[in-house]
């Protein structure tokens, strides 16, 4: 009973939070930080907030969601339309067609498109396949599906009935392929459904294809498929049917805020800087070495590269090492860090501390096998509890 009482305290308190005219951003930072309560869909305006999709002003709410929405899906109208359609209204002898040579062409862009759209066809075919829900059809499918006269063109067709040969597009770069060897392997791609129907999937790949047109220098890079998948499941999971109508745009600014803030792990051409992944790795191995110095040297003298599993750590916040609901809850407590992703560093060697009895006297290969294949015998719960004690006793 005391624990029942625990936890309607924590969702009062959630409740008086949100339910202020003005967000106290330090009072619900601090409410997150131990795990957010999933009742009422608390945690889907929390992670709003917390990634600055929401103002702290209660009553400015409607009219930012809505301008996001509104603006979304300008988006979708502007870039999800095929060459031609935009020039309905052009002049006789100015019409593009898909052999004109002109850079400029609208086709020409259309073409080298399909080479990124169909590496996020290829990725989120294969998404979470340890839960069925990205399989499962969506209650509110994309215009096309439901509209014959649309103009919008429906992406899934347009992968099937592409001609380009399906390449894989990966950047190829230090660690990478930790991330192509997730170790949550599907046994096989996600079947499309029936016409009419679309896919969970489907919605994030149109997200990502957005995404990678608005955002030409990064584009899209295998690894955030992982990334957006936690994201756009818990806000189209909303028990607020008015706000999960909306999920596929709220995700997309969700999502983009926070590429905003972990993107450089995904530029090559800044792994060696400040802000790229190879700092962010160093990170921990140097609190590694502060805090348990055994450890670190065993490592270093196996010479087990942080890249053959740091990368995918940090990379993808976590999210193939554990399981989703685990993985929720450790971002709960990421997105709440004012620090933005310090304790992130602190997790990362809270992990690795918690196999030492391993590493310290066992081989190169197994200890290789155990930092890429997390073992799950470890819960999630005892290493947030370490992870906090590594991160307060350095911060203070």
């Amino acid at each position: 009973m005391a624990g029942i009482n625990l936890s309607d305290r924590k969702e009062t308190l959630f409740l008086e939070a949100l339910g202020s005219p003005v967000i106290d951003m330090n009072n619900l930072r601090k409410l997150c930080s131990t795990g957010i309560v999933e009742t009422c869909g608390i945690r889907t305006i929390c992670w709003r907030l917390l990634l600055n999709c929401l103002p702290k002003q209660r009553t400015k709410w409607p009219e930012a969601l809505e301008k996001q929405r509104c603006e979304y899906q300008q988006f979708l109208n502007e870039m999800i339309i095929e060459p031609g359609l935009k020039r309905c209204n052009a002049a006789p002898g100015l019409d593009d067609h898909p052999l004109n040579p002109n850079p400029t062409s609208e086709w020409n862009s259309y073409f080298k498109d399909n080479d990124i759209l169909l590496q996020i066809d290829k990725d989120v075919r294969r998404l979470c396949p340890d839960i069925a829900f990205f399989q499962n059809a969506t209650a509110y499918p994309c215009e096309p599906l439901v509209s014959p006269t649309s103009r919008l063109e429906n992406l899934r067709k347009r992968v099937e009935r592409s001609v380009l040969s399906s390449q894989n597009l990966t950047r190829k770069r230090l660690g990478i392929s930790n991330l192509i060897s997730s170790r949550k392997q599907a046994s096989r791609e996600y079947d499309t459904l029936e016409e009419g129907q679309e896919a969970h999937w489907e919605v994030v790949e149109r997200i990502l294809f957005i995404y990678a047109k608005l955002n030409p220098g990064t584009a899209y890079v295998q690894g955030m498929n992982e990334i957006i998948g936690p994201l756009y499941y818990t806000l189209a999971s909303d028990p607020n049917l008015e706000w999960k109508e909306h999920a596929e745009a709220d995700t997309f600014f969700c999502f983009t805020n926070l590429m905003g803030e972990i993107r450089d792990n995904f530029i090559k051409s800044l792994d060696k800087s400040g802000s790229g992944i190879e700092a962010s790795m160093n990170r921990v191995l140097c609190l590694l070495r502060q805090v348990d110095p055994e450890v670190w040297l065993r490592l270093d003298s196996l010479a087990i590269k942080p890249q053959f599993y740091l990368f995918r750590w940090i990379t993808l916040l976590l999210s193939q090492e554990f399981s989703l609901p685990d993985v929720i809850h450790i971002w709960d407590i990421l997105f709440s860090d004012s620090r933005r992703f310090d304790f992130l560093i602190a997790v990362c060697s809270a992990m690795i501390i918690l196999l030492r009895d391993e590493i310290l006297t066992r081989d190169f290969s197994h200890n290789m096998k155990l930092l890429q294949n997390y073992p799950l015998r470890i819960d999630v719960n005892t290493i947030i509890s370490k992870a906090k004690e590594i991160y307060h006793n350095l911060r203070n």
